[in-house]
């Protein structure tokens, strides 16, 4: 196995800013097991729901194979569910990848994209609906803070994907390591994946 695992984060007009840069810290705070590119399909800045923008390093149509796929979300995901060249995109990235994540309505491109069918989901729970629509062949767990099926690992809302993202190195690294990177950013890591006040603030339950 490599030393690094490489790791794609999709960037889309609209996209979440903490679905991408909480995530990206974690594993940012261990630089000997990851490497970090943002794609985008023409590369180049792209803007946030909140207004900063980000600069894709790669474009879909330069970027390599990676190991692990994230997919944030965020407003812009209602115009990318209709767009096919993102979605034929994340479909090829998807074969390869050894870990498939999406944090928020990520999952909801992701199940567009019929890369989820016959797998167990979750999605930010006030959008829990919408996503939910975006494909039937999903099983789309209402209560979850996060939910790992295989290769697949989603989570709730935005800052869920830090706890997911915990997790699953986790899996890759082992606990000590993950409880390493939670003390170095400060981060009281909410571990169990079963806990999620918001879907009954949502009436999900």
């Amino acid at each position: 196995m490599k030393n690094k695992r490489s790791i794609g984060v999709v960037l889309f007009p609209g996209f979440e800013l903490l679905d991408v840069f909480g995530p990206l810290e974690m594993y940012g705070l261990a630089p000997d097991h990851f490497e970090i590119q943002l794609v985008s399909e023409k590369g180049g800045e792209v803007a946030s729901a909140q207004g900063p923008r980000s600069v894709a390093d790669v474009a879909f149509c330069d970027a390599p194979s990676f190991d692990i796929l994230l997919v944030p979300g965020g407003i812009g995901t209602r115009a990318e569910v209709l767009n096919d060249v993102f979605l034929q995109w994340v479909v090829g990235q998807s074969k390869t990848c050894e870990y498939v994540t999406s944090v928020c309505t990520g999952s909801a491109l992701l199940a567009k994209a019929g890369i989820l069918d016959g797998v167990s989901a979750t999605t930010n729970k006030k959008a829990f609906d919408w996503a939910a629509s975006q494909s039937e062949r999903v099983h789309w767990v209402k209560e979850a803070r996060w939910v790992e099926d295989g290769r697949f690992f989603t989570s709730s809302g935005v800052s869920a994907g830090i706890d997911m993202t915990l997790a699953l190195i986790q899996k890759m690294l082992g606990p000590d390591m993950a409880n390493s990177i939670a003390t170095l950013a400060e981060y009281e890591w909410q571990n169990d994946a079963s806990r999620d006040p918001f879907a009954r603030i949502y009436g999900l339950v």
